[in-house]
């Protein structure tokens, strides 16, 4: 049985929500159980948000991820609040742009990426989340770019279409860096 729990966090307005959404689609286009549970702040842009997500071969019992196999800090204050909470052997993805400090457990996979940098570089300044994600699906080993479009195409908006070919491009960045 695989089970993956995952926990994205940062600031409302970074895609947090989005990025979960596209994870748990993923997932129910690979026939799998999910479970997409977003939470955020009384505030859109600037307050915190954080959305749990569970991927897996078995029925998911609950929504809540307590002790997450992967972590998403697009910030410090999500670092600073979740990174005692990631299952021994987990990974940590934080975006270095935004992250100053590096994580003190030694009992997990820590990956900094520069992901609002590099979707400043970029042209897609709106992309960092996409840009982890795709370095998430590259570290599982489940990067393959027929099953990440067919799931894009899902939650990407009609009126946001134009959009897709932008948002393969930063899924690339992620998985090559």
């Amino acid at each position: 049985m695989s089970t993956k729990q995952m926990l994205f966090s940062g600031f409302g307005g970074q895609g947090i929500l989005f990025a979960g959404k596209f994870i748990a689609y993923k997932g129910l286009m690979e026939e799998k159980q999910v479970s997409w549970l977003p939470s955020y702040g009384p505030e859109m842009r600037g307050g915190t948000a954080s959305c749990s997500i569970i991927v897996s071969d078995e029925p998911v019992g609950s929504p809540i991820v307590s002790n997450p196999d992967v972590l998403v800090a697009m910030n410090l204050p999500s670092l600073d609040k979740f990174e005692a909470t990631v299952a021994p052997g987990g990974m940590i993805f934080a975006d270095s742009t935004l992250i100053e400090r590096k994580v003190e457990r030694t009992d997990l996979k820590v990956f900094y990426i520069p992901a609002t940098q590099l979707a400043s570089e970029n042209g897609m300044a709106t992309l960092a989340n996409m840009i982890i994600v795709g370095k998430i699906l590259k570290e599982l080993g489940e990067y393959d770019e027929e099953k990440i479009t067919d799931a894009l195409k899902k939650v990407i908006s009609a009126k946001r279409a134009d959009m897709l070919e932008t948002n393969l491009k930063a899924m690339r960045i992620g998985a090559e860096n």
